[in-house]
């Protein structure tokens, strides 16, 4: 595949090799790349074909379909569990076979898309949720991933190119990754690769051009991809060391969640990068009034703000739920008790009146907590 490099902090197949021979569990490697077409169905393959020639049982779980000829030369060499083919509004879905994959045990499984949704009546939701499944069977698994997929970089990602993601996938499952490998490709190449047809069909090669295949978007991502690459790679490399195995002491993060925010996924996201770049431990942490009791608040808010506390959990953070009719004594106590160093919260609503006057919570957190940094956001 022309033009095309990987960077991925000193690793090569031979390592991989090793530590599926390692190790009982089985090891994960993912394939992160800045947008479709930079190559990382191609180089999965190329792998797994490597894996194979050393006498590795390798098979294809699940691969896209991309009518690409080297992509399908490399499918060709290698075995296929015929993917399971369910049918949604009278369409036929192809989804990857969890039971004939986990009967087979092969020791290395190529899985493709690793944040694809599953569709409905699937035994889990989500493919990392198989994956994981996998892992815990023995089997070591290769996939690939785009870095617009990662649940933190949803806004991000929002701004950048103006595309909201459906598809994501929390970046602690994608940390656990025993290698990440970023494969690359410059802006202009892959715009190349697009126009030549090589990405998308004929007749959708305009419209992405058009909207997210722009030589800027495709540049904001490659510059977030290297990014989060070296955060992994960073992130991994102090959890090999003994002396920092543990999440650092000198920060801990807390997020104030209030069940009215208008964007708490936004807040929550924000929280969990700052944690991961001070590598801190982080806690969510809602303060419940009298006047929130689950009796007293809508459904509607209940259920956000459920889902909230949901997603602040799958993030790696650790939910917390106090009860106290004042607010801000519950989160000064608590951040004093946990020694917290970093407070993140939501802007509060413009005030009227006479309440305007008064100081705000923030305000009274910042007096109540001197040396510790409160982070508006």
């Amino acid at each position: 595949m022309e033009k095309e490099h990987q960077v991925e902090g000193r690793h090569s197949p031979e390592d991989f090799l090793h530590l599926i021979q390692k190790q009982a569990r089985g090891k994960l490697k993912v394939y992160l790349g800045s947008s479709a077409g930079v190559g990382k169905t191609y180089s999965m393959l190329v792998e797994g074909n490597r894996l194979r020639n050393r006498g590795v049982d390798v098979v294809i779980g699940y691969v896209e379909p991309h009518e690409r000829p080297e992509t399908t030369a490399q499918i060709d060499k290698l075995e296929i569990i015929p993917p399971r083919i369910t049918l949604y509004h009278s369409i036929q879905i192809r989804e990857m076979n969890m039971d004939a994959i986990l009967a087979r045990k092969p020791t290395v499984v190529l899985v493709d898309e690793f944040a694809h949704n599953n569709s409905p009546g699937s035994k889990n939701q989500k493919r990392y949720e198989d994956v994981l499944e996998l892992l815990d069977a023995g089997i070591s698994v290769i996939t690939t991933l785009n870095v617009q997929h990662l649940e933190s970089l949803y806004n991000v990602i929002e701004m950048a190119t103006g595309t909201k993601v459906k598809e994501r996938i929390p970046d602690s499952i994608v940390a656990q990754a025993d290698q990440i490998v970023n494969i690359d490709l410059p802006a202009e190449d892959l715009i190349e690769r697009l126009k030549a047809g090589k990405i998308y069909a004929s007749d959708r090669v305009e419209q992405a051009m058009g909207n997210f295949f722009t030589e800027t978007n495709l540049t904001r991502l490659r510059e977030i991809t290297f990014s989060e690459v070296a955060n992994f790679l960073d992130r991994r490399q102090r959890l090999l060391k003994p002396e920092d195995n543990k999440p650092s002491s000198m920060s801990k993060v807390m997020v104030a969640i209030s069940s009215r925010g208008p964007h708490p996924e936004t807040l929550l996201r924000k929280t969990a990068r700052l944690a991961n770049q001070l590598n801190a431990q982080w806690y969510g942490v809602y303060v419940r009034t009298n006047q929130e009791a689950p009796d007293k608040i809508s459904s509607e808010i209940h259920r956000r703000l459920t889902d909230t506390l949901e997603i602040a959990q799958k993030m790696g953070g650790t939910v917390l739920i106090l009860k106290s009719n004042d607010i801000v004594l519950a989160l000064t106590s608590f951040a004093r008790e946990y020694g917290i160093t970093q407070v993140v919260m939501g802007k509060s609503r413009p005030r009227r009146g006479w309440r305007r006057f008064l100081p705000s919570l923030v305000d009274r957190l910042s007096v109540n907590l001197p040396g510790v940094d409160v982070i508006l956001s």
